[in-house]
């Protein structure tokens, strides 16, 4: 979803960047509050108004992915979605750095020699600017700081996008009434069709980073951060194919390498589940009880002077601990 939304941007103008990101935080509080109200999902926001450290890594995680938007936009509008591709294609690598060195997460073989093929891509494409792209760095650290935060915050992907977006809301309803205020706004200027697109950024918005916020409390970041690599691949073939932009040699081969480390990835996977699924069943089967229980036991009572039950030999237990 997030690489195709280069797509949904353009097809905004002649909105300017700072006037799609602000309607884009201001509808997300509507489509939040609608999705919450649909799930019945306001358990979360009593305790997180009780712990001032959680809203204030709230209010900071809101802070860097309106960065991360404002300038992914602006990459859009002025034909840069291949070095705003490179900044996802960078991300991954420093959502893994983080994960390995504050998380103590630990990568397989064949995992870090897809972060090496990843970081041999991002070399190549980068020398292919011949300067810093800043754009990329810092679409590429923003983001991964938000995963990071994300995972500190500890909320679900609903309720994290209704937090951010309340942080959002009023700021960016103060951006929009100064636009305004200088006509410089195209709300109600480009018709109805225009007026319905930028109304649901929200929803454009809302869907992928719930997903990613749901994704972010339930696997390791450095997995997060090697499955990124599909945003920016789908970002680069759109600006290649759609957007018609420069495709030096130097950017073929960074692109093949990023697909190589995906493909080594996806094998590791693969791979690693199945290995997991035999051993899950192995450890069942060892688990078994070799004779039944005498109905004390299976009551869950102790027969007089018989030694306390030990529970941690249980099937149900073995299988947990594999």
């Amino acid at each position: 979803m997030w690489g195709l939304l280069p797509l949904y941007w353009h097809a905004l103008e002649p909105a300017g960047a700072l006037e799609v990101l602000a309607h884009r935080m201001a509808w997300s509080l509507p489509t939040a509050l609608v999705i919450l109200a649909l799930l019945r999902r306001w358990s979360w926001v009593g305790p997180l108004l009780r712990e001032p450290r959680r809203l204030a890594l709230v209010v900071l995680a809101a802070t860097l992915i309106s960065v991360n938007w404002g300038l992914f936009i602006w990459a859009v509008t002025v034909d840069k979605v291949l070095e705003a591709s490179l900044g996802y294609f960078i991300n991954p690598l420093i959502s893994i750095a983080f994960g390995v060195l504050l998380l103590r997460e630990r990568l397989r073989p064949a995992q870090w020699g897809a972060v090496g093929i990843g970081v041999a891509a991002v070399a190549v494409m980068a020398s292919a600017y011949g300067r810093v792209p800043w754009v990329s760095l810092t679409l590429a650290v923003t983001f991964a700081l938000y995963g990071l935060l994300k995972k500190r915050i500890g909320l679900d992907g609903v309720a994290g996008f209704g937090a951010e977006t309340a942080v959002q809301f009023l700021p960016a309803v103060g951006v929009l009434a100064f636009l305004g205020t200088r006509g410089e706004s195209t709300f109600t200027a480009e018709g109805s069709g225009h007026m319905l697109l930028l109304s649901f950024a929200g929803l454009a918005t809302a869907l992928p980073l719930i997903f990613f916020g749901a994704a972010a409390v339930r696997l390791p970041l450095s997995t997060i951060g090697l499955l990124q690599y599909l945003a920016p691949a789908s970002m680069f073939l759109l600006g290649l194919l759609a957007f018609d932009e420069a495709m030096p040699p130097e950017r073929w081969a960074g692109f093949i390498l990023v697909w190589a480390a995906l493909c080594l990835l996806t094998w590791d996977a693969l791979r690693t589940a199945r290995r997991s699924r035999v051993r899950l069943r192995a450890a069942a089967a060892t688990a078994a009880p070799a004779t039944p229980a005498t109905p004390a036991v299976a009551a869950g009572k102790q027969q007089p002077g018989s030694a306390p039950a030990r529970p941690d030999g249980t099937a149900e237990e073995l299988t947990r601990k594999a």
